[in-house]
């Protein structure tokens, strides 16, 4: 009792501090955002996507400032991956490496661990492309011979070296996505008899669809699934070799006549995505498009960037919206008189131009080249293209394609979906956002002007301030 009577006197101040304290918690304070991650790549090469140390935090917005606002309840396309062509010639060099150093690098470009880009989409060609030392189709034959139940068909080269190293690239990455595209058909089905130029014989629609489900059958048997096919790889170039002619109307009755019901008829999941050319003739895609008949079997179209503007494909896009939309290749190389890493102009032109113009992939050219720009065929071959690699032998060179590819493969899994984000504008640096399906956030933001970019970046009513270097670009995760 006594005790009690001691302690009584202060009994209510205690409680009454009690009860502000308690008051208090009642209202906490503002949470703060997530913290967000920066991987960057710097023109002077000191940064190549590097995880930048510290993290940034989303803290209450200031409202002050150029300032990116990210929204993932407005969603746009899925994303099916990022990546290159694996040539024929870049199989080859990869071949040519020792087993030690072939497995490490093609961990580091399609594994997901430690300083792998996360590659996960592949094109690959039907034959050869410009890019192998030497031309060939699956049914080559001699001077006035043919072929029409294709029993001479052989994926001959292509056993030696791309079928090996999609194998090993399967085993790394067993959901990697593959295009296929045809340079040319074999010269006996066409109007030239050659392998380049000339254009296909109406006659030979219906065999040359056997020749493409046969190669699809093929590569299956081998444990390789081609995910999408493109009918011709640029069908108004017919200055490489191979090449191969093909109009929009004479793609149109392809589809239509012979290899849209002929592979239906095989009952193969692979989609047809036709076009596969410049951004210059978007009513190239759009006249098939609007065919009922053709379009019924058509997946989607696929676009370059050598010419034309990237907005064809949201001009595409918008004529048929029900259609995918791919970017299929663009040749990408270091400036040999210029030592920096170009790196912000081709993120922003193509990783963000593509992906902000509707398109579920960005494929660049050639995954490796030898130091004098080979293997490539002769005349019509090409003698400047860049690997994203150098290979000599066992030695490996990354160049500016990797790096550009990196700054989104690493970060953006398949089944990523694009998100809004705030118009560029004079302030406001190029940029695209996406939403993985693990729910994280990814921001790409490249600055291909001559002065630092200093900016916001808004999530949810929070930002952060960032900065981003001239010529540089950088990935956001948060």
């Amino acid at each position: 009792m006594r005790i009690f009577q001691a302690i009584s006197p202060s009994f209510p101040r205690i409680a009454a501090s009690s009860v502000l304290l308690l008051g208090a918690l009642a209202v906490p304070a503002r949470a703060a955002g997530p913290k967000v991650t920066q991987w960057l790549t710097t023109p002077d090469r000191t940064s190549l996507l590097a995880k930048q140390p510290g993290q940034l935090r989303f803290k209450d917005a200031s409202g002050a400032g150029p300032t990116i606002e990210v929204d993932d309840a407005k969603t746009f396309q899925t994303m099916d991956g990022f990546g290159f062509a694996l040539t024929g010639g870049s199989a080859e060099l990869i071949m040519r490496m020792t087993p030690k150093a072939r497995t490490s690098l093609l961990h580091e470009l399609f594994g997901v661990k430690g300083n792998a880009i996360g590659v996960s989409y592949l094109r690959v060609s039907i034959g050869s492309s410009d890019m192998n030392d030497h031309v060939f189709t699956y049914d080559d034959l001699a001077q006035e011979e043919k072929d029409l139940s294709l029993k001479h068909f052989n994926l001959g080269p292509d056993l030696k070296d791309v079928v090996p190293v999609l194998k090993e690239i399967l085993a790394i990455n067993p959901r990697i996505s593959i295009l296929a595209s045809p340079w040319s058909a074999p010269s006996w089905m066409k109007t030239n008899d050659d392998p380049k130029g000339g254009s296909l014989k109406p006659e030979y629609y219906e065999v040359y669809s056997r020749y493409l489900v046969k190669y699809i059958e093929a590569m299956r048997s081998l444990g390789i699934t081609i995910a999408a096919i493109t009918i011709q790889n640029e069908p108004l170039n017919p200055k490489n070799t191979p090449s191969m002619s093909m109009s929009s109307e004479e793609q149109e009755q392809f589809i239509q006549q012979a290899f849209g019901p002929q592979l239906r008829k095989s009952n193969l999941a692979t989609k047809i995505v036709l076009y596969d050319h410049n951004c210059d003739k978007p009513q190239y895609a759009i006249s098939i498009l609007k065919d009922p008949e053709a379009s019924q079997y058509v997946d989607g179209s696929g676009f370059h960037l050598y010419g034309g503007t990237i907005d064809a494909m949201t001009t595409v896009h918008d004529a048929a919206p029900q259609k995918n939309l791919y970017f299929t290749e663009q040749m990408i190389i270091d400036q040999k008189s210029d030592p920096t890493l170009q790196i912000a102009k081709p993120v922003s032109r193509v990783v963000i131009g593509a992906t902000e113009n509707w398109s579920r992939n960005v494929l660049l050219w050639n995954l490796a080249a030898d130091p004098q720009f080979g293997p490539h065929t002769s005349n019509g071959g090409c003698p400047v293209c860049e690997g994203a690699i150098t290979l000599d032998g066992d030695k490996v060179t990354r160049n500016l394609a990797f790096y550009t590819v990196g700054q989104a493969s690493k970060f953006i899994p398949v089944g990523s979906t694009r998100i809004a984000s705030s118009p560029a504008s004079a302030e406001i640096p190029p940029h695209v956002a996406f939403r993985t399906p693990a729910g994280k956030h990814v921001l790409i933001v490249a600055n291909p002007g001559a002065e630092a970019k200093t900016f916001n970046i808004r999530f949810e009513g929070k930002d952060i301030s960032t900065s981003l270097g001239a010529n540089a670009a950088a990935t956001y995760t948060w």
